[in-house]
């Protein structure tokens, strides 16, 4: 069977479809992506405008932008992509340890995207380009924050259906408490990724600043021991609660859930694709 007939048969005897055929949670998703679709045009098209018509004593994107830096956060995002769209073919097999790994690898590059555009803009505002110091600054972070925070929703979205891959059939051990562990998992999932996050920052700066040498790593050890202690101690936490004592309630029956997941991380990833070549692209022809 082909892996298209296959999700045929999965979307139709574990989700309600409508009079079109189309699942609801697939139908529903993409209505909210056309919509964001018109919320994104609009960012982009007042930035096209301000940019073709610019006023007087507008600063110079290119002395503001490092090419390099954006295009390896594109790299990571475009391969982010392909794991989901792995996550997704196998939890349409049942391979449930698979979904787990492909997620974790979502999660991961999504983390490093982010962490990009958090320096990027740390940067920026130290060379002086700020929400509210020309029009440039504003479009380019209302854009671009945007598009970050709907890269931030995704992958707390993708933190929440890794830690559901753990959830234990109903009757089963530990299921009353399922509940609990789950927003606790959860929040040592988040935990982990926002002091790795601050781990690599931190040594990016130091390096940055001092160079490739004892002299940053002193520094760093001096202001980054806790934040490296912590992302020590998370990362313990996450693999110790990776351990499932009972059989999971989670399988073939949720790739339509996993698939909608995929959907609106893919129209993400589209969207920072076009992001990447009007904002950033189209100021060095």
């Amino acid at each position: 069977m082909s892996t298209h007939a296959a999700s045929a048969a999965i979307d139709h005897h574990h989700d309600h479809t409508t009079t079109t055929g189309i699942p609801n949670k697939k139908l529903f998703m993409w209505a909210f992506l056309a919509s964001d679709c018109m919320f994104f045009g609009a960012l982009i098209a007042t930035h096209l405008i301000y940019r073709l018509h610019p006023v007087p004593g507008s600063q110079e994107p290119t002395t503001f932008f490092s090419i390099e830096l954006t295009s390896f956060s594109t790299f990571i995002l475009l391969m982010s992509s392909l794991l989901m769209a792995l996550a997704v073919n196998a939890c349409q097999k049942g391979n449930v340890p698979a979904v787990r790994k492909m997620l974790i690898g979502t999660i991961f590059f999504g983390a490093i995207f982010l962490a990009c555009q958090v320096y990027e803009f740390t940067h920026f505002v130290h060379l002086g380009l700020t929400l509210s110091s020309s029009q440039l600054g504003s479009t380019f972070y209302t854009l671009t924050g945007t598009h970050g925070c709907h890269v931030a929703i995704g992958v707390l979205w993708l933190v929440m259906m890794y830690v559901r891959t753990f959830k234990p059939h109903d009757g089963a051990k530990g299921s009353k408490l399922w509940p609990y562990y789950s927003l606790l998992h959860v929040g040592v999932v988040v935990a982990a990724i926002v002091f790795c996050t601050w781990t690599v920052l931190d040594a990016t700066h130091a390096i940055l600043e001092h160079g490739f040498n004892g002299e940053a790593i002193s520094a760093y050890l001096h202001h980054g021991m806790i934040p490296l202690v912590a992302a020590a101690v998370s990362l313990i936490a996450c693999r110790l609660m990776a351990r499932s004592a009972s059989a999971e309630d989670f399988g073939e029956a949720n790739a339509i859930d996993v698939e909608s997941m995929g959907l609106y991380w893919h129209f993400v990833d589209v969207v920072w694709i076009v992001i990447f070549t009007v904002v950033y692209l189209l100021e060095y022809l």
